[in-house]
């Protein structure tokens, strides 16, 4: 009796698992859904019970948020830098021209053609001006002239978003008056000037004038150095020609400059190589040189250059750092739509270091 017991539940228990393993196999074709194996209690083991195995429920690995993209031109200001060109036109009877727009102008880096963009409309952009006054024996004969010319020229200039300094060049440099926005201040500051008998330190002026408009001077703003001098430098200590203009493109000043010697220059060699110095340093910074005949003609010329300021643009680029940032760089500024207007620009400059 007991192994016939025996045998029939052996039986018994092949009869189960035959059904449950048909119940297995035909369930697909029934479509009873995802959840059938799991709301009828085998839960996530079901597809391993089906196959005979154990192994544990696998779960889906959560993706990682993307950062989002970082825009090409936020990558390449960040590895460039802006470099600002100011740029006077002028037509050909030497009036400013007020006309001039970003796509008439090209402007190339060592040769490269660069993506020019407007920064604000002619003469807005603020000016910070040094103005350096020459007050050694070579410039004595009309000095009380050139400083009521000069007070009339900041009157003229000065808005309230520019700012003046004041310096004097004789045996050494000397600080007039520090910067200030007031026209008042500037002035009275330019009328304490006394000529003296000193030699000239020329370059010396440019240079420490120069620094000083760099540590001093708004973020943007144009500085501009304009020199009442004959350019006759004998005492500099310091500094040298190469060094003064090393100075004006590191920090990208302007430099304009008035002779008050008169026809007489053309008689000197050394007034001659004094106006040559001047030439060459306009030249190379954007600005320009003046030499007056007659003393008379010297508010002329300071309503020329503050005109010339007033209607002067600002342009700039974003270089990219290629080069060491002790190696020069070479710009050249055309109007090639524009063919009746005389351009004149910085010619290149010196890239500030990283960081």
């Amino acid at each position: 009796m007991y192994q016939k017991h025996r045998t029939l539940a052996r039986w018994s228990c092949r009869a189960f698992f035959l059904a449950l393993w048909t119940v297995l196999a035909m369930a697909p074709s029934w479509n009873l859904g995802p959840g059938f194996l799991s709301d009828s209690g085998f839960g996530p083991y079901a597809g391993s019970l089906a196959l005979g195995q154990q192994t544990a429920p696998q779960t889906k690995p959560q993706a990682k948020p993307e950062s989002p993209p970082q825009k090409q031109d936020e990558a390449v200001k960040l590895s460039s830098r802006l470099v600002l060109v100011p740029v006077s036109a002028t037509d050909a009877s030497g009036q400013p021209v007020k006309n001039l727009k970003v796509d008439d102008i090209v402007i190339e880096e060592d040769g490269r053609p660069q993506e020019v963009v407007s920064l604000g409309e002619p003469g807005k952009t603020p000016i910070d001006l040094g103005l350096v006054v020459d007050v050694s024996g070579s410039t004595h004969a009309e000095f009380d002239f050139e400083k009521q010319a000069a007070v009339q020229f900041i009157r003229k200039l000065l808005k309230p978003s520019d700012a003046v300094s004041l310096f004097s060049i004789g045996i050494k440099p000397r600080m007039v008056k520090t910067r200030t926005t007031s026209s008042e201040d500037a002035i009275g500051g330019l009328m304490s000037i006394e000529p003296s008998n000193e030699p000239t330190a020329f370059f010396d002026a440019v240079v420490e004038a120069t620094q000083y408009l760099d540590k001093n001077s708004d973020a943007g703003s144009r500085r501009v150095l304009l020199v009442i001098s004959d350019g006759e430098e004998n005492y500099s200590k310091n500094s040298t020609l190469p060094d003064a203009l090393r100075e004006l493109q590191r920090d990208d000043c302007l430099f304009y400059a008035i002779n008050p010697s008169g026809g007489g220059i053309k008689l000197n060699a050394i007034s001659l190589k004094g106006q040559a110095v001047m030439d060459s340093l306009a030249s190379e910074t954007g600005g320009k040189a003046f030499n007056v005949i007659k003393i008379g003609g010297l508010e002329s010329v300071f309503r020329q250059i503050a005109a010339e300021l007033e209607a002067q643009y600002l342009f700039g680029y974003y270089a990219t750092d290629e080069k060491a940032d002790s190696e020069f760089r070479r710009i050249t500024v055309r109007a090639p739509k524009r063919p009746d207007l005389r351009i004149r620009a910085r010619q290149g400059y010196y890239p500030r270091k990283s960081g």
